[in-house]
């Protein structure tokens, strides 16, 4: 079978109606192309499928367009989304993505060694592995950094994970519930301290003390081992869980014991992934935008790579309230 003839730039140049050196001011992401011309070249370059080289490129500009993405761990529901968001924002940039993980006992400096190594030119740190980053030596990585604590040494984009846990605790006291049990992500994971700490703050707001949390590591398996646990131990009306597949878990050790949500017990996740309108019951939970948080890492990594300048953004969750609160 013929191969498919290679889509050239002066093909591109023809269909919109351009010259050839505006085809590669385009493909260069060269600022001296006006946006309305720059729409038509794009336009043009997606009608032939159009790819520019990579290789040349890169010797031409001095950069590889390549991210990295780093993560602790692709395993966990909330970092296998953002790896898609981030995916899917730097495809249509024209980059392309490559993934380190870490794995319980990685070393973040390593990742960032075999990363410049590969020559990205810049990369998004995800959720667990931020606080390792703090401590790296990430000299000559241009780095966003994805949920973190405000730091001069990046740009920190980022979910109001506190924000979102107030607004589910106080569903709950609003609802009746004198307290509302907590079952936390990990220890040294800054989306889980964040939930951690809006659960107190509503508590407090409420001029309740809030009771003693349980721990578990995200999966479905701990919410379900931690609340049996839980409900052996103590009268619970409602349950705040970090995040969704942790509230599976509750679910099935709520029904084991002989409850019902939420007429014996209220569970509130967090997360909004997409099987939790399924669950039974169909569970209300905090709904965090994994696509707008890959989409702006994305951008304000791509802003910096070019010399811009880029802020800490913090985008607000949404309660969705469906049967199990």
């Amino acid at each position: 079978m013929p191969q498919a003839k290679r889509v050239s730039m002066a093909m591109v140049a023809a269909r919109a109606g351009v010259s050839g050196q505006t085809v590669s001011r385009v493909a260069n992401d060269s600022p001296r192309v006006d946006p309305e011309t720059r729409a038509r070249v794009e336009r043009a370059m997606a009608e032939l499928g159009y790819r520019p080289n990579r290789a040349a490129r890169a010797l031409r500009t001095g950069r590889t367009h390549t991210l990295g993405l780093v993560a602790q761990t692709l395993s966990t529901v909330g970092n296998s989304r953002m790896l898609q968001a981030v995916a899917e924002s730097a495809e249509t940039r024209g980059y392309a993505l490559t993934v380190v993980t870490l794995g319980a006992d990685g070393v973040i400096d390593d990742a960032f060694d075999r990363l410049r190594d590969q020559g990205v030119d810049g990369a998004i740190v995800l959720n667990e592995a931020t606080a390792l980053a703090r401590d790296a030596d990430a000299a000559g990585l241009r780095l966003i950094v994805v949920d973190s604590p405000s730091d001069d040494r990046f740009t920190v984009v980022g979910t109001d994970h506190a924000a979102g846990a107030r607004a589910a605790v106080e569903h709950l006291l609003a609802a009746g519930h004198g307290l509302v049990h907590h079952l936390a992500g990990p220890r040294g994971s800054f989306a889980a301290s964040e939930r951690e700490r809006g659960w107190r703050e509503a508590h407090a707001a409420a001029g309740a003390d809030a009771p003693e949390i349980v721990r578990g590591d995200w999966s479905a398996a701990s919410g379900h081992e931690q609340v049996s646990r839980m409900l052996a131990a103590g009268e619970v009306t409602a349950l705040f869980a970090a995040n969704d597949q942790m509230a599976l878990g509750a679910l099935r050790a709520v029904a084991e014991s002989g409850r019902r949500v939420p007429d014996d017990i209220a569970v509130i996740g967090f997360d909004d992934i997409a099987d939790a309108a399924d669950f039974q019951p169909p569970l209300t939970t905090v709904r965090q935008d994994f696509d707008a948080l890959g989409e702006h890492a994305v951008r304000a990594l791509v802003t910096a790579i070019e010399g811009g300048d880029s802020a800490d953004l913090l985008l607000a969750p949404q309660l969705v309230v469906r049967a199990s609160a």
